[in-house]
């Protein structure tokens, strides 16, 4: 099925990216979301949203549905609050990934709480955050949640799986996704260092903090993003601290 696929390397640069800007909200994303829509730009692989957020403290998304997909939700700066119809509730921090499964339907809040006491005076904390929708293996699964702590792995400096439905990372500390053909991963590449990308015929790397250097292709600014078709293997080295995110897809949503 893939084996036909010529192979590809899409930079999609920040500046490129459909933009929501409120009063709380400024959000980029990387493919057609909400109100925006092109009809040649509505996935990746498996992937279907890819938003980078930032929201101001005491604001937020208010309790809202979603309906068969798999949501991971990855903090860069500051703390997101989440909240859901199945009684989870939690505090989401940069090293915490988290993962909602939406199923058969589900209702969440997200929002910033983050206010913190500095000299006597108060201040008010935005929260940065990447969130992720893929799509199920099979739709009118039962909703679930899970988060995990994965801060001590990400110090390696390499490759760290995130979120995976794949075999191979069933005994990772990733938290588990309805996809068996997707896994997330992250980086935080420090100065001089550098990763290797896995091969897959679908990938998407999204540079998430600080700039890159993509073998083949040259500097990846902050909020870039590739989309890889049939290939895989180039090396990301960073000449100052930066923050990846990869996801490694084995089949697109054409394919269902």
């Amino acid at each position: 099925m893939t084996s036909a696929i010529q192979p590809t390397v899409d930079v999609r640069r920040s500046e490129e990216r459909f933009k929501t800007r409120l009063s709380w909200l400024d959000s980029k994303h990387s493919f057609s979301f909400s109100r925006h829509f092109d009809p040649r730009n509505t996935h990746h692989g498996v992937l279907l949203v890819s938003n980078d957020d930032i929201v101001t403290a005491g604001s937020g998304f208010e309790t809202h549905p979603h309906q068969d997909m798999e949501i991971v939700t990855w903090v860069l700066q500051g703390s997101l609050v989440h909240q859901d119809s199945t009684g989870h509730s939690g505090l989401i921090y940069p090293g915490l990934a988290q993962r909602m499964s939406a199923g058969t339907g589900i209702l969440h809040s997200e929002k910033n709480d983050s206010w913190r006491l500095e000299g006597g005076s108060t201040h008010a904390d935005p929260v940065h955050f990447v969130q992720m929708w893929v799509v199920p293996d099979e739709g009118g699964i039962t909703p679930g949640y899970e988060q995990v702590e994965i801060d001590g792995e990400l110090l390696s400096g390499g490759l760290t799986t995130v979120a995976s439905g794949m075999d191979k990372h069933a005994n990772s500390s990733a938290i588990r996704i309805r996809n068996k053909y997707a896994a997330l991963h992250a980086a935080r590449i420090p100065s001089a260092g550098h990763v290797t990308l896995p091969e897959a015929p679908f990938l998407h790397l999204f540079v998430a903090r600080g700039s890159v250097t993509l073998e083949g292709e040259g500097v990846l600014a902050e909020g870039d993003a590739v989309r890889f078709t049939a290939t895989g293997g180039q090396r990301i080295s960073a000449e100052e601290p930066s923050e990846i995110l990869v996801w490694e897809m084995h089949a697109s949503v054409r394919d269902w």
